[in-house]
């Protein structure tokens, strides 16, 4: 392949790239990115982590740290880019990159707002951390201590599938009268 034709090639995937961001409309996760890019075969796993770095450095793109994850947003500057060069993205392109969107937005979005982890303090005791936020309030964050890897990972897992229940759960447990 000719020099040429790769940076022909490097750069319709960083438009591609921010074609995705800005269309997302919030920060997104690199594990996110990654994910989205991957399942739909956009680039290699590679080129995106250079890609990504690339447009940070060229501040096209920025970057947030929370709870120890990076997350990406498009800057001004990369929003006048895109507009200036989003003629250079192939229509069938774009309208993968749509089609795809409309799922994985709704999807990210949750993943975003509704977090679980856990921590190992020792061989016999785990933190987790479960969270709900919206937009930028947290409504609820519960943080506890149980004694197995396995109890954390099915608190994770139940908070992520059923946050919502378990919120209003909450709240109705702890607003009744018990007088």
């Amino acid at each position: 392949m000719n020099p040429l034709s790769n940076n022909k090639q490097s750069a319709e995937n960083k438009l591609i790239l921010l074609y995705i961001i800005e269309k997302l409309d919030m920060p997104v996760s690199n594990l996110q990115i990654t994910k989205l890019i991957m399942e739909n075969k956009f680039m290699n796993y590679f080129f995106l982590q250079q890609f990504l770095n690339e447009l940070c450095d060229d501040n096209l793109l920025c970057t947030e740290m929370e709870d120890s994850k990076t997350f990406y947003s498009i800057t001004e500057t990369g929003k006048k880019t895109l507009n200036y060069l989003s003629y250079l993205i192939l229509p069938v392109i774009k309208e993968k990159i749509d089609n795809t969107l409309k799922a994985a937005k709704k999807k990210i979005r949750n993943e975003t707002l509704i977090t679980a982890d856990f921590i190992p303090e020792s061989e016999n005791e785990y933190i987790v951390n479960c969270c709900v936020r919206e937009d930028n309030f947290t409504l609820i964050e519960l943080k506890l201590a149980v004694g197995s890897r396995n109890d954390a990972r099915n608190i994770c897992d139940n908070w992520k599938n059923n946050s919502h229940h378990i919120y209003a759960e909450i709240i109705e447990s702890i607003t009744k009268n018990r007088g």
